[in-house]
């Protein structure tokens, strides 16, 4: 496992909120955080890739809790398992709890896990990120800045 972290932007940019995972990677490119690695448009199974293993993971992706959309919430994946809503109704071929599962049996998971979950509004296919969404992305941001403890370039 590689020191540094990487994030995976998981979601659809063609399906209305769902995009919002690549939409904080590609925020999140554009600082160009020096030890940050990012994978966008992720899948869940993407995790599983040799070359993108690191000791922090930092997963975003589009949940439906009942929260208002645009709520941003952190979850650490390895001090609890991941709540129904985090994986119910996805709209990826393999859900990250299993994915979460297979790497602890396959004794690969990250030191240190996260779900960055943006609560979703909409789903409709071809819609773009709704109002709400696009507003939560500095906040997706700066989650994952905290969580993987890197600096934005020129920053002390």
């Amino acid at each position: 496992m590689t020191s540094g972290a990487v994030v995976f932007g998981i979601g659809n940019e063609d399906r209305g909120d769902d995009g919002v995972g690549p939409a904080v990677a590609r925020a999140l490119r554009e600082l160009a955080v020096p030890g940050l690695r990012v994978v966008a448009p992720a899948q869940p199974l993407d995790l599983l890739d040799h070359e993108l293993a690191a000791e922090t993971v930092v997963v975003v992706d589009a949940v439906c809790s009942g929260r208002v959309p645009g709520s941003v919430l952190v979850l650490d994946v390895q001090r609890r398992p991941l709540p129904r809503w985090a994986t119910s109704g996805s709209s990826h071929d393999f859900g990250l709890d299993a994915v979460v599962e297979l790497l602890g049996a396959l004794g690969r998971r990250p030191r240190r896990l996260f779900l960055v979950a943006v609560e979703a509004g909409t789903f409709d296919p071809g819609a773009p990120l709704s109002v709400p969404v696009r507003a939560a992305v500095p906040a997706a941001v700066d989650a994952v800045l905290t969580l993987t403890g890197l600096q934005i370039r020129g920053e002390r």
